[in-house]
């Protein structure tokens, strides 16, 4: 009888440590999060404050085929944050995509906006977006689409929920597109007419109204900022564009992006440059500028061995990065979506925010700390 209950005994304890093991295994974001890291400890404190949101996606190979594993910290599409330079990523991939369907025209064609004298060809438009994340060529870029092209593909890929709504870099009510001159070829050119789209629909979900205050022009408005308005990609969505562009055939036929070999090929490329391989100035544009994750508050350079395919957004207070990340030399690949608000006063438009304090440190301890974390599963 007592060996019966030792027996058992034994069994149990093998079975709670299995469960323990388990349990850690099914959720390590929640480990990561503990980190004794100062930065990643400030935000824990309270990360409803900084209404942080993440998602990390373990990837598993199995054979020839990959598979997701996602692990959630306090996503919530129906809770907004601004999605900044991010909406450049969808917007690149679909200027891609509609080169494809086009004749006339490709990557390298050169074009310029009506009215405007500044010449870009598609190609270098899309570097530019992941490079530095410049706000000119993404408009061109959107010009190019208009908004609810933009918005019904990203629909039919399953990408949802997104809403496309206004240009970057300055505000504009004009819901028509503007012409662009398309060289055809050295001296033959020709003008694209405009596209006319709806205007967007107030959002109707939490966090559209955000801080206590916010400035327009020079003027302080002691009312919260109102983002109903604004551009929404959420961090699922994000996390599900990131998918689509890197393992397109973990989806049906239907939902992936119809993209040449060359196409995409080119895409990742600029996805994964830093500015000094794309010709900027590395004092100014230093290798972390587009890459928060691991690199965002160093000045060190990005080794040759680990590729950041990415895309940044910062803008109102809010960080955000979308990555896959791979380190050939040691085996390690992950995707990490997350996003931070950093603006203690409350007060929008005010150019009064904790980027460097705050942001910044906290998403690159956090893209170290999951790359650590994968490395000690190799």
């Amino acid at each position: 009888m007592n060996f019966i209950k030792t027996i058992a005994l034994l069994l149990t304890g093998c079975c709670l440590t299995s469960c323990l093991s388990a349990s850690r295994e099914k959720d390590p974001l929640k480990e990561i999060l503990n980190s004794r890291d100062p930065a990643i400890r400030k935000v824990m404190k309270d990360p409803g404050l900084y209404e942080v949101q993440i998602r990390y996606t373990r990837i598993l190979r199995e054979g020839g085929t990959v598979r997701f594993k996602d692990y959630d910290f306090r996503v919530d599409t129906e809770a907004y944050f601004y999605p900044a330079s991010t909406v450049k990523f969808p917007i690149a991939v679909l200027a891609l995509e509609k080169l494809g369907t086009m004749d006339s025209l490709d990557r390298n064609t050169r074009f310029y906006i009506e009215g405007d004298s500044v010449e870009n060809s598609f190609a270098d438009d899309i570097v530019k977006v992941f490079a530095i994340s410049d706000n000119h060529a993404n408009n061109r870029l959107l010009e190019f689409l208009g908004q609810d092209a933009i918005n019904e593909r990203l629909g039919s890929l399953q990408v949802r929920p997104a809403r496309i709504s206004h240009r970057l870099g300055y505000h504009s009510d004009d819901v028509s597109t503007r012409p662009l001159i398309l060289y055809l070829n050295d001296s033959t050119t020709v003008q694209s007419k405009p596209i006319v789209n709806h205007p967007p629909v107030p959002l109707e979900i939490s966090g559209v109204l955000k801080g206590r205050g916010y400035y327009r022009e020079d003027s302080l408005y002691m009312a919260p900022f109102d983002f109903g308005l604004k551009n929404y990609l959420p961090v699922t969505s994000l996390s599900g564009l990131m998918k689509r562009v890197i393992f397109p055939e973990t989806f049906p036929e239907n939902e992936r992006f119809r993209l040449s070999p060359d196409q995409r090929e080119f895409l990742l490329n600029s996805m994964k440059i830093i500015p000094r391989k794309a010709g900027y100035d590395p004092v100014m544009y230093q290798d972390g500028y587009c890459k928060f994750f691991i690199y965002g508050d160093t000045e060190d350079r990005i080794p040759d061995h680990i590729s950041i395919y990415n895309k940044v957004g910062f803008a109102y207070g809010t960080l955000t990065d979308c990555a896959y990340i791979t380190d050939d030399e040691n085996g390690v690949e992950f995707m990490l979506t997350a996003t931070i608000l950093v603006n203690s006063n409350g007060i929008f438009n005010d150019d009064q925010y904790e980027y460097d304090e705050t942001g910044l440190p906290f998403l690159a301890a956090l893209g170290r700390a999951v790359y650590q974390y994968e490395l000690g599963q190799q």
